[in-house]
């Protein structure tokens, strides 16, 4: 015999209670077809994957792979979420885009999918979220403040990162940075005047609201937030220079030529010394020849030019040698 149709009012991912309702038997929900993530949720069976499920799956980058994963495991918990739950932490980041570190299974590979802790918060006398799965944390409403962000409810951008306190330094700061950044008129600046998800003095009001982990790291994270800054590499580098000593460049900065042409909207730059700083990715894509020929153009005006590399990122002490050498020349 073979299994019964479930009923069309089920979302892809449903919460037992809502199928039990809909007069689903519990032996249906036993049935191997159906995924169980978390107790009290079912996943229907995949469709078969398309080309652009394909694409979307095959994304090179694994910061944004595990991001992905978040918020869709975000979706599927939302099914059981309780009215006075919300997504917090690293769970929220992701759910708004924010930057992360990886994160790591037990053998040292990319945390993938259920290897991903899902991070949710409950305030003042509500039950305790517990599941397989989740991390749960309370709070009090006096010092967390949430919003409906894409259909999910989750802390709000400065609630989000004063709650990751015990995050490395910098990666605090590529957060604030995130949240912070502000959407400036500029040559071919997408979303020119949209505003920033947080301002510098959002994240500080939420600081001082009350007693954080890793309050002293956060405060000093929040004197190195800048408006200015589009990617964590470019806050990592940013924040290695200021902290060798040397001075703190302008960012993201509008270049032109003698004659008035524009050159390329610039990650980093000394004015002044004309030295220009550029972070390149790894992932090579179809703006690879666009970088290059940017950069060429940078020299033909007489700017020097250091290229900001992944392993040259991992060898801070020779960074500062180069930009301190051009800054000296």
């Amino acid at each position: 015999m073979g299994r019964s149709e479930l009923p069309d009012d089920l979302e892809p991912a449903f919460s037992t209670s809502t199928a039990r309702l809909l007069g689903v038997s519990r032996g249906r929900l036993r049935a191997t077809d159906l995924h169980a993530p978390f107790h009290g949720i079912r996943v229907k069976p995949a469709r078969p994957a398309s080309d652009s499920d394909a694409s979307e799956a095959d994304i090179a980058d694994p910061y944004e792979r595990q991001r992905r994963a978040r918020i869709a495991r975000a979706r599927v918990y939302d099914a059981r979420l309780h009215t006075g739950h919300f997504f917090s932490h690293q769970t929220a980041a992701s759910i708004w885009g924010a930057p992360l570190p990886l994160e790591f299974d037990d053998r040292g590979q990319i945390a993938e999918d259920e290897g991903l802790a899902l991070h949710v918060s409950a305030s003042g006398g509500i039950p305790f979220p517990r599941a397989s799965g989740v991390v749960g944390h309370r709070t009090l409403a006096s010092l967390t403040s949430v919003r409906m962000h894409d259909d999910l409810r989750v802390t709000s951008p400065a609630a989000t990162w004063v709650s990751l306190g015990t995050l490395p330094l910098f990666d605090l700061v590529a957060l604030g940075d995130y949240f912070c950044r502000r959407w400036r008129e500029g040559y071919g600046r997408p979303r020119a005047g949209h505003p920033p998800l947080a301002t510098i003095e959002d994240l500080g009001q939420a600081l001082a609201a009350g007693r954080r982990r890793g309050a002293k790291r956060l405060r000093t994270a929040l004197e190195s937030v800048r408006e200015d800054s589009w990617s964590p590499r470019e806050t990592r580098v940013r924040c290695l220079l200021v902290a060798a000593g040397l001075p703190e460049p302008q960012l993201n900065v509008d270049v032109f030529d003698e004659s008035g042409q524009f050159i390329g909207c610039i990650d980093m730059v000394y004015p002044d010394q004309l030295v220009a700083i550029e972070y390149l990715g790894m992932l090579h894509d179809h703006r690879w020849a666009q970088d290059v020929e940017r950069l060429a153009a940078l020299r033909a005006a007489g700017w020097t030019v250091i290229e900001v590399t992944a392993p040259l990122l991992r060898r801070p002490e020779e960074l500062v040698r180069r930009v301190a050498r051009a800054l000296s020349a």
